[in-house]
């Protein structure tokens, strides 16, 4: 996360919101060999207590025992945004973007609960696509289900914090985060530039 308080700040519920709508982030755990990380889709609890996960059986974090401190962290739009965009003198160039973190405690859940999850996984994420028939577990068959679901294990992080990075310029005259927001909507380098853009010209207000 940033040090800079002013990309900091936000409130829970619009960081919360942000990790819910992405689904998907960048698991970190330590081990005593190292730090271990795994890209997983998540749902966030209705109440933002937990995230539930699952990892493939020979993910070197699911065979880790008992519960572990880990974080999700989960990023969004980004850009480089050259000093010459602010058209003020003495500038550097910088790079823009929105992270969340959620740090925690991951514990691996009953087996008999990854059914529901799944379930639940899919219809969060089938419910984003446009107009079709949700896939559902109902559409395989019975064999090719239970030689699925005895590869994956379902797991829960229990949220303990959430922090947040929105670096969007705040630190700029309006005149100059809105001259590099035409820039990085006009053709920067970055990822989802367009969204970027959206929130440099409103960027969300400090709780």
């Amino acid at each position: 996360m940033h040090p800079n308080p002013i990309f900091r700040g936000r409130p829970d519920d619009r960081n919360i919101a942000f990790a819910r709508a992405r689904g998907f982030g960048t698991l970190f755990v330590n081990c005593d060999a190292g730090p271990l990380v795994s890209h997983v889709p998540f749902l966030v609890a209705p109440d933002a207590t937990s995230v539930d996960l699952h990892l493939v059986r020979s993910n070197p974090i699911a065979r880790l025992e008992g519960s572990v401190p880990a974080i999700i962290a989960v990023t969004g739009s980004d850009g480089y945004v050259s000093p010459d965009w602010y058209a003020e003198d003495d500038q550097v160039p910088t790079w823009n973007y929105v992270a969340v973190h959620l740090r925690g405690t991951l514990e691996q859940l009953p087996h008999e609960t990854m059914h529901d999850m799944l379930d639940r996984q899919s219809a969060a994420y089938e419910s984003k696509l446009a107009p079709k028939n949700p896939w559902t577990t109902d559409k395989m068959s019975g064999d090719a289900l239970a030689k699925m679901m005895r590869m994956i294990l379902p797991f829960r992080l229990t949220i303990e914090s959430i922090d947040g990075t929105w670096k969007l310029n705040q630190n700029k005259s309006e005149t100059a985060r809105l001259g590099a927001a035409e820039q990085i909507a006009a053709g920067g380098m970055g990822s989802e530039l367009n969204t970027l853009a959206a929130l440099m010209r409103d960027p969300p207000p400090k709780e």
